[in-house]
């Protein structure tokens, strides 16, 4: 009995202890922040949950997003018994290990096993093939959560007998709720310049905007005039009860970081400048404005797809090998994330901006539709017409169609395009970088192309 007490004891103090976001893991899906795609009345995953009929699932997420709390809330509503495994600590013998007391659960009292399995891509094939027959079985209902694509970090098998939910990250409204809970647990206030610059930083990481909040009320509690007195006479509305004040400097050192934010004015000028500043190729100028859309808190993936959009618009064949670098670095913030995805993006701006430049390709796209729009499509000549289906010959389709690949070099002079558009010139190569030889190819062949100095 005494056993039973200390233990009592022990937990409840380290359920105090415990870090913020984990004393405010939501107690019921009702409390569950973000998500409502799949958590919102009437969505699936809310539905199965509900109703204890939840089959193996894969919880794919970026951190923070809430793939642990999800499992615990499962555990707190299903009638089936709960096992949990870390994939990082879990070896084969741990998963036999469950799937043994499983077996024993349900031959003796008829109750079925859910295992919950956090970072599943860490599992390897052995272990992870090892996992298989009990959940194809059902012996064993999965509950993998990952932050990894799935698709290239769990085994097809077991991959296909999983229903795959993708958590998104938290919204910034997501978040500020977040820190709302945090503050009422906490008996404490926040001016709204700290609450800005705290929910921007999070990245739609709910876990990191708590434990940045927990940091903050600390090193407020260190501050001599924070306490309910200086809040109360500045913000009598929402202090009553407040017995500290977060100001901008705690969330600053909290982060380590200054506060750099603009407005949306400034949002379109800076973005402006940091285009044309790696087009007009200056390597410097193009990282100042990368930092300075960081340090303001500016969506990596918005970043990303202006490189995307640079890469093609303004080096285009000048450098081919642009577009494969920046939708690559588009990639990466996506899989990685801030902040180690900053250096995917600086490397990103240093190559576009080093790059050679040439617009031929924008210019070309415009000019071709522009001749669709005023000219019109015309009738596709009758050499290039689909030959493969029945009666297509009998219609003179691929009639005279010469194969280039039967002529030395791969090419040879043949129509097409149609009769109204076949004198009309799109693109021009310039001889900046790789598009040069492309210039010579296409004067080698046809005679087209410019000499540009």
């Amino acid at each position: 009995m005494a056993e039973d007490l200390f233990a009592a004891a022990a937990e409840d103090r380290l359920s105090r202890q415990a870090p913020l976001a984990a004393r405010l893991r939501p107690r019921s899906l009702d409390e569950v922040v973000g998500q409502e795609h799949l958590l919102g009345p009437g969505r699936p995953l809310r539905a199965l949950i509900e109703a204890d009929r939840l089959s193996s699932v894969i919880l794919w997420g970026p951190p923070g997003t809430g793939k642990t709390s999800l499992s615990q809330l499962i555990a707190n509503t299903t009638a089936k018994a709960f096992e949990q495994l870390s994939a990082v600590t879990a070896t084969v013998k741990d998963v036999r290990e469950v799937a043994a007391r499983a077996q024993d659960r349900l031959g003796q009292r008829g109750q079925g096993t859910i295992l919950f399995l956090d970072e599943v891509h860490r599992f390897n094939r052995a272990q992870q093939d090892a996992l298989l027959p009990s959940v194809e079985s059902g012996l064993l209902v999965l509950i993998g959560a990952t932050t990894e694509n799935p698709f290239f970090e769990v085994n097809p098998p077991l991959l296909s007998r999983s229903t795959l939910f993708r958590l998104e990250p938290l919204s910034v409204d997501a978040c500020t709720r977040l820190v709302q809970r945090g503050l009422a647990a906490e008996r404490a206030i926040i001016d709204d310049e700290a609450l800005a610059l705290l929910v921007e930083r999070a990245n739609g990481d709910g876990r990191h905007v708590l434990t940045s909040l927990e940091v903050a009320m600390a090193l407020a509690h260190g501050r001599p005039d924070s306490a309910t007195d200086v809040a109360a006479r500045d913000r009598p509305g929402d202090a009553l009860d407040a017995q500290v004040r977060v100001t901008l400097d705690d969330v600053e050192a909290a982060l380590g970081t200054k506060a750099f934010r603009y407005g949306r004015d400034d949002h379109y000028d800076v973005v402006s400048a940091f285009i044309k500043s790696i087009r007009g190729s200056d390597v410097d100028a193009g990282l100042h404005w990368l930092a300075r859309m960081l340090e303001a808190g500016e969506d990596p993936r918005f970043i990303a797809r202006r490189l995307v959009i640079l890469a093609s618009e303004d080096i285009g064949m000048a450098d081919p090998f642009s577009l494969l670098i920046a939708e690559a670095a588009a990639r990466a913030v996506d899989l990685v994330g801030l902040p180690e995805a900053q250096l995917t993006l600086a490397h990103a701006v240093v190559h576009l901006a080093t790059a050679p430049k040439s617009n031929r390709v924008t210019v070309a796209l415009g000019r071709a539709r522009t001749d669709v729009r005023e000219i019109g499509g015309g009738e596709v000549p009758m050499h290039l017409r689909d030959a493969h289906y029945r009666g297509a010959a009998s219609l003179g389709h691929g009639q005279g169609y010469d194969y280039p690949h039967d002529h030395p070099g791969g090419w040879v002079d043949q129509q097409y395009r149609p009769a109204e558009l076949e004198d009309r010139v799109y693109y021009e190569p310039s001889s900046n970088g790789a598009e040069d030889a492309v210039r010579s190819r296409m004067e080698q062949r046809t005679g087209r192309g410019e000499d540009h100095a």
